[in-house]
């Protein structure tokens, strides 16, 4: 997988773009994404907290980024760990 990929999600509407991706198997819901899978399946009881358009999504090791491009119910994960919200960096101090 490259940068600038899209991926669906097959447990939901979740759609992200790959940002930077080290290996592993990126999932929602519980279930695989690809390129080509179709969001009408039922993200799995506890990987349903959703997702939110527009925030970047991280591992702890900081090697996978995604984009959120389309929100659904479906929590973001990397080999079934949950991926985690981006925070913004903070800006300097203008004292």
């Amino acid at each position: 997988m490259k940068p600038g990929t899209r991926l669906k999600s097959a447990a939901c509407t979740t759609e992200v773009v790959v940002i930077r991706c080290g290996g592993g198997q990126i999932e929602c819901g519980g279930q695989p994404m690809a390129e080509t899978a179709a969001g009408d399946g039922v993200p799995a009881a506890g990987l349903d907290s959703g997702s939110v358009m527009g925030k970047r999504y991280v591992d702890a090791a900081g090697t996978v980024e995604l984009l959120c491009v389309k929100p659904g119910k479906g929590t973001l994960a990397l080999d079934g760990v949950a991926l985690q919200l981006k925070e913004a960096k903070p800006l300097p101090a203008s004292d």
